[in-house]
């Protein structure tokens, strides 16, 4: 595809993601703090479990949850539903897009695993579907009845996910993988479980039959992962813009720290929204804060392996000349570009210290580029650059 082409269609999917994105989190967050706001205590209609009033832009709106389901079906029924499947289905197309199209450049560095590109696609579509198949079972077996074991098992198989595609692929394709992986689980629980289960519940009103409560609640326990991974979920989706979350060589920690940080945030805007007192929810934001600390202090630039003796000019231009200059050239020879990635040519002494700062974090600390390690810069040669760049101040 041509470059300029490809680059619309990468925008013009991530604008579509990004908007029906915000309206299914937007869903989620509402929907689970109107249950927790409910007021069980209102006189009620027959078979409703709790009530709210509300107001907003201008208008007051009364709401109704019924128990389990109204005694007839209403003949205009809201579903909500395509946000997340057009959230999904957009989210992979920018997965092909980005790192199956350019799976040399974002998704394969022979330093982990020489992979062809098929090879690595194949691995990352049987990862996707094998997640969610795992993440099934783990609720639909005896362990998904207690809430505290299912989720401890369920953070436990996001972390065995995040080690194994460091395994694989590329820092930043492993770590936009994990987000990826999380995402699918969310979106196939909207698709395979929430609404077949509401279609049930709505055949058997059709039919004069008393809905099956228990549909409902395996609905609320999927809905309820949801929201809970939605913030975690969201950085992973951002992470390659951010190459220092996925440069640590135990970048599973990270993953760790994020889905704690988030999660716990989830909860106290949760329990906030359901009024709980606050002694029993003020543990919950000093240790989000916590987890966000050590995420900082994990990631923190550590200082690039000693080198000896000067390195000089003629020596960093030879180096940039092998590893950067193909895509940071006024005329790239990279395949993926017409111009310079962010305008950013490295192909003098003043190019050079100009962009020394960037060239530091991305090639040395991050080591974020070359993208992909396609010229298999080494460690020694980060080395190399770390030191000329020091000697420049």
């Amino acid at each position: 595809m041509d470059v300029f082409l490809g680059e619309w269609v990468n925008l013009l999917l991530r604008w579509f993601h990004l908007i029906v994105g915000i309206g299914w989190i937007g869903t989620s967050f509402y929907f689970m703090a109107l249950d927790y706001s409910l007021d069980t205590t209102e006189r009620k209609s027959e078979g409703v479990y709790g009530t709210a009033w509300e107001v907003h832009g201008g208008g007051f709106y009364h709401v109704e949850k019924f128990t389990v389901a109204p005694p007839q079906l209403p003949a205009h029924l809201q579903w909500f539903k395509w946000d997340a499947y057009l959230t999904w289905m957009t989210g992979f197309g920018l997965l092909i897009v980005q790192y199956y199209l350019h799976a040399r450049s974002y998704l394969i560095d022979p330093a982990v695993l020489p992979l062809v590109p098929l090879q690595a696609i194949a691995i990352s579509i049987a990862s996707l579907l094998a997640g969610w198949i795992a993440y099934d079972l783990l609720c639909r077996s005896p362990l998904g009845r207690n809430t505290t074991v299912l989720a401890v098992l369920v953070f436990a198989l996001i972390l065995v996910a995040s080690v194994l595609y460091t395994r694989v692929f590329s820092a930043r394709g492993a770590f936009l993988h994990v987000g990826a992986f999380v995402g699918t689980i969310m979106a196939f629980n909207v698709f395979m479980v929430i609404i077949p289960n509401q279609r049930k519940m709505v055949a058997q009103l059709l039919k004069g039959e008393v809905p099956d409560a228990r549909y409902g609640e395996i609905g609320k326990q999927r809905s309820t992962h949801n929201n809970y991974l939605t913030l975690p979920v969201l950085v992973m989706m951002v992470s390659p813009h951010y190459p220092f979350l996925s440069a640590h060589p135990q970048s599973w920690l990270v993953v760790a720290l994020i889905i704690v940080a988030g999660a716990l945030i989830r909860h106290y805007i949760n329990r906030v929204d359901a009024g709980d007192e606050w002694n029993a929810f003020n543990w919950t934001a000093p240790l989000a804060a916590f987890a966000l600390i050590c995420a900082i202090w994990v990631t923190a630039p550590r200082a690039p392996a000693a080198t000896e003796g000067a390195v000089n000019d003629a020596e960093m231009l030879a180096l940039t000349a092998k590893h950067c200059t193909t895509c940071h050239a006024r005329k790239p020879t990279h395949e993926s570009f017409q111009e310079a990635p962010k305008n950013v040519t490295l192909e003098t002494v003043e190019d050079l210290r100009k962009y020394a700062p960037l060239i530091l974090a991305q090639a040395v600390q991050n080591k974020a580029m070359p993208l992909g390690n396609q010229t298999g810069m080494t460690e020694d040669e980060r080395a190399k650059i770390g030191r000329w760049i020091a000697e420049q101040h």
